[in-house]
């Protein structure tokens, strides 16, 4: 029997031969596979999720619910938490041929380019410096985002997993690990607020020095039109913002920005309460700001993942990575300083 490295495959004679791809969304054969220590806590539902890329939730939702999806020979539930040495049998899975554009190509170019925007890379994790535009995950309309175009430049990396997220316009530092135990690992110090995530924003209007937090709640409203949007509400869930100022414009203000909770859209949210909308904001900020900055070039919004500051999965130590403005940023500063 293989480990989780591996998957095993019952014959005819029922022998067991052993076999190295993971994504076989179409299935003829029973799967065998026994857990290791890198996937043991793991829900049982999003392991397979993630196991097997390009069969849908539904499907895995009715395997398990039939109990096609045993683990030591027992019908488990989707919440159920993986144990270093348990056992799984898949049985069958049977579905139509992934389409040819499942996933996206490795040539494309779009694609290829995120390999230069890799900033850190070591055999655990990495860390890419997002470009504004690109979702973090495909979905709602999106083909694919930066993990599936990851998943298709290493196709050899098997668990690549997003750590956390960023937003389509939001551009900088955004983590990936290659192994669940350092995905665990890194997810501890974001619940446990140890990981520092701090951000660069323009925003409108002069921003008081002794303005050093925001404190407010926020609640997302139900996605009527397919748009999320997030509104200050005592309804919503506890939020907080440290904010300092990096630099001071006749009109605008940049500001550095580290998020103590980690809410959607926090930092546009809380500024926009503050009454500093980010600039080219589509979805918080001022008409008329938004139109001053986009005369002076800036066609994006200006919010930047620039640094992250968190121990290494393994070694321990403190790492910090950073990420400069890209140059259609800068120039825009330059052209305020002038």
């Amino acid at each position: 029997m293989k480990n989780i490295a591996h998957l095993g495959r019952c014959d005819e004679t029922g022998t067991i031969s052993s076999m190295t791809e993971t994504n076989a969304p179409k299935s003829s054969a029973v799967q065998w596979l026994d857990i290791d220590e890198d996937h043991a806590g793991q829900r049982i539902d999003n392991f397979l999720i993630t196991f097997l890329k390009g069969v849908p939730k539904s499907l895995i939702y009715r395997l398990l619910r039939k109990g096609e999806v045993r683990v030591n020979k027992k019908r488990i539930k989707p919440e159920y938490k993986l144990a270093y040495g348990d056992q799984i049998r898949i049985a069958p899975i049977r579905m139509a041929e992934p389409k040819p554009d499942a996933l996206p190509s490795a040539k494309l170019e779009k694609v290829a380019s995120l390999e230069q925007h890799i900033v850190y890379e070591d055999k655990v994790m990495l860390v890419i410096n997002k470009p504004s535009g690109i979702a973090v995950h495909g979905g709602s309309g999106v083909n694919f985002g930066v993990i599936e175009a990851l998943r298709a430049l290493r196709p050899k990396e098997r668990n690549l997993e997003l750590v956390h997220r960023l937003d389509r316009a939001t551009s900088g530092l955004l983590m990936v690990a290659k192994r669940r135990s350092a995905l665990r690992h890194l997810q501890d110090q974001l619940r446990a607020k140890t990981m520092r995530k701090q951000y660069l924003a323009l925003v409108k209007g002069r921003w008081s020095p002794k303005r050093r937090a925001v404190q407010a709640p926020l609640l997302k409203l139900p996605q009527t039109t397919g748009i999320r949007a997030v509104i200050v509400s005592d309804k919503g869930k506890p939020s907080e913002t440290r904010f300092r100022i990096a630099e001071a414009f006749e009109r605008a203000t940049l500001v550095e920005a580290s998020p103590i909770t980690g809410r959607t859209h926090q930092i546009r949210v809380h500024t926009q309460h503050a009454g500093h909308p980010i600039a080219c904001d589509e979805r918080y900020g001022d008409a008329q700001f938004d139109q001053q900055m986009a005369n002076k070039g800036l066609n994006r919004l200006f919010l930047h993942a620039f640094r992250l500051t968190f121990r290494h999965p393994v070694e321990e130590n403190e790492l910090v990575v950073e990420a400069p403005l890209e140059p259609k940023l800068e120039r825009l500063l330059e052209n305020l300083r002038r």
